[in-house]
């Protein structure tokens, strides 16, 4: 995906103004992040599949927060904290300490991890199918790539959690641009809430799931992400564990 995110963000209710849609849309997909806006009017009615993703990356970089959460795989459980400012999602982990930031551009994002000097250093393709600290999350998940890709349809409609979505499909340009041959996003008609999301491999295969399981009030009647299910279907292990990653009730709700 754009690389299959994050701030994979979930709010089931629409907002009544973009930015405060923004500040409430975070985690998708996540990739650990996948952040929610009400669409506009003109976006929703059009049913136009770039105008969609468009207002999904608009929220992404509009965030200004910090949220805290973990990553669980059965018993083992990943502390971590999302930070968004300024059109940058980082994404920090402890033991060892680890930053992965994603910085959201009007035509493309651009995954970076930070090395111990300090530094910046972008994260190639070649690492994109890479197991971030060994989850069903890749680098690629994180990058959030698929929201720029140029190839976009709508496949249908479905319900998700009590939401009419729209099934929109997205392929890279290229087979070189991505681990992935093509990714399917559920979007809520109401407020571009990113539902789920199913990535397959360059041979059609599913090979990773995103799913919103639950939301959490954050007050003035608005919702957003609890926890969300990614399963990862080929290479897992044997007993087939899910990983979830929950987030944390937002200080002063």
């Amino acid at each position: 995906m754009n690389s299959l995110t994050a701030n994979q963000l979930a709010v089931y209710r629409a907002a009544k103004t973009p930015r405060r849609a923004a500040t409430l849309c975070r985690l998708a997909l996540l990739c650990l992040a996948c952040l929610l806006a009400a669409l506009p009017a003109q976006a929703q009615e059009d049913a136009n599949p770039q105008a969609i993703l468009k207002t999904v990356r608009l929220a992404q970089a509009s965030q200004n927060s910090t949220l805290t959460g973990s990553i669980r795989t059965g018993p083992k459980s990943l502390p971590f904290r999302l930070v968004s400012s300024s059109g940058t999602i980082r994404y920090e982990f402890t033991n060892p300490a680890q930053v992965i930031q994603l910085r959201m551009g009007d035509k493309e994002a651009r995954l970076e991890e930070i090395n111990g000097s300090g530094k910046a250093e972008k994260v190639s393709p070649r690492r994109f199918d890479e197991k971030v600290r060994d989850t069903d999350i890749s680098y690629e998940d994180l990058s959030l790539g698929f929201l720029y890709w140029a190839n976009a349809t709508i496949h249908g409609e479905q319900t998700m959690l009590l939401q009419k979505c729209w099934i929109i499909r997205v392929e890279p340009g290229s087979r070189k641009d991505s681990q992935y041959g093509k990714v399917d996003l559920w979007i809520s008609k109401k407020n571009g809430a990113l539902m789920q999301a199913e990535a397959f491999d360059l041979a059609g295969k599913l090979s990773r799931r995103f799913k919103v399981i639950s939301g959490q009030s954050v007050g003035d009647g608005l919702w957003m992400l609890k926890e969300m299910r990614i399963e990862s279907m080929q290479g897992r292990s044997s007993d087939g564990t899910p990983t979830y990653l929950d987030i944390d009730k937002p200080k002063g709700n």
